[in-house]
């Protein structure tokens, strides 16, 4: 069986797990660049029976399933993954499994952000190297607002955080509820208060219909003009056009961006040139931790798979999969 890792762009994957445990069974290869194009994606992995993904890097909808004869099996960083058509890969007997993912380097992540925000630390740092002493003064977190829209796992972890700064934590969500905020330390709002009394978002909702383009033009108007944005959740969720604006006219203070649409980030796109914004390339799950953890059970899937059993399945086949060709 011969299994293709994806997306490998540090050059770690093989060091994060034991995939030579695999062998004489299967043979593992990892990629470290990234494929847009639909025919350069299905040249490569024509090959190959297996793919091991991380998590809406690359795309696998049913125009490249439908061109990869030989995949029986798709392993995805994560219990779930918008950018796979399961439907399209049920149909073709490709099963689909997953791996669980540590639930805080996201909150941590955020927080580093917020920070580098309020603080200016990569403008001072720029500085510093260059020879400039103190050329900002950046502001406290005490006494601020945090507005988060989505309180889930992720959106709680970072309000606990905020309230240990002595931050005043508000929160809004289709669903949430008073209770709910109040578990941690937050306060239900109506999203226009949200936008209009918080020192910074930061978003925490999973991107679905009803939430894609949730932060657009009005509610980046609402925002004070010394606020932050924040986003360490899905780009689409946040109107790119609309907060490009905000951005550049200076009606709001910042943002600090992890995540883009698309991605990797083109080189020169019109975010990268603003000197209030903060970037980081989609960092906000990468650890070593981690990847760790997500790799050894994408091992344990692949094994388990030649074994004629599956771990931590996504998708429900009629039929168990055909083995391997050789």
């Amino acid at each position: 069986m011969r299994v293709a890792i994806l997306d490998d762009y540090q050059g770690v994957a093989l060091r994060m797990a034991d995939w030579q445990s695999l062998h004489p069974a299967a043979e593992v290869q990892a990629f470290a660049d990234h494929l847009d194009d639909l025919d350069a994606l299905a040249g490569r992995l024509r090959p190959f029976d297996g793919a091991v993904l991380m998590r809406e890097r690359t795309p696998f909808p049913r125009a490249l399933l439908e061109r990869l004869p030989r995949l029986r099996l798709l392993v995805t960083a994560g219990m779930r993954n918008a950018s796979i058509d399961l439907a399209a890969a049920t149909e073709r007997g490709v099963q689909v499994s997953g791996t669980d993912m540590l639930p805080y380097p996201t909150a941590e992540l955020t927080w580093g952000l917020i920070l580098a925000l309020f603080r200016h630390i990569p403008r001072e740092d720029r500085a510093a190297r260059e020879g400039r002493w103190q050329t900002t003064l950046g502001l406290g977190l005490r006494g601020k607002t945090l507005g988060l829209v989505g309180l889930g796992r992720l959106g709680g972890q970072v309000a606990r955080v905020g309230s240990a700064f002595g931050m005043e934590v508000i929160a809004w969500s289709q669903n949430l509820t008073a209770e709910r905020a109040a578990e941690v330390g937050a306060r239900l709002v109506p999203k226009d208060e949200l936008f209009g009394s918080a020192d910074v978002v930061s978003i925490h909702l999973v991107l679905s219909l009803r939430t894609r383009g949730l932060v657009g033009a009005p509610e980046l108007g609402r925002m004070k003009p010394g606020a932050f944005l924040v986003n360490t959740s899905r780009g689409p969720i946040v109107d790119e056009a609309a907060l490009l604006a905000a951005l550049r006219e200076r009606r709001i203070a910042g943002a600090g961006l992890d995540v883009f649409e698309p991605e990797p980030l083109p080189e020169g796109h019109p975010l990268l040139a603003l000197d209030n914004t903060v970037i980081t390339p989609h960092l906000g799950y990468v650890t070593e931790e981690g990847y760790r953890l997500l790799y050894g059970q994408a091992v344990e899937n692949i094994r388990a798979f030649l074994g004629g059993e599956v771990l931590r399945p996504l998708n429900q086949l009629a039929t168990a999969p055909a083995p391997p060709r050789g």
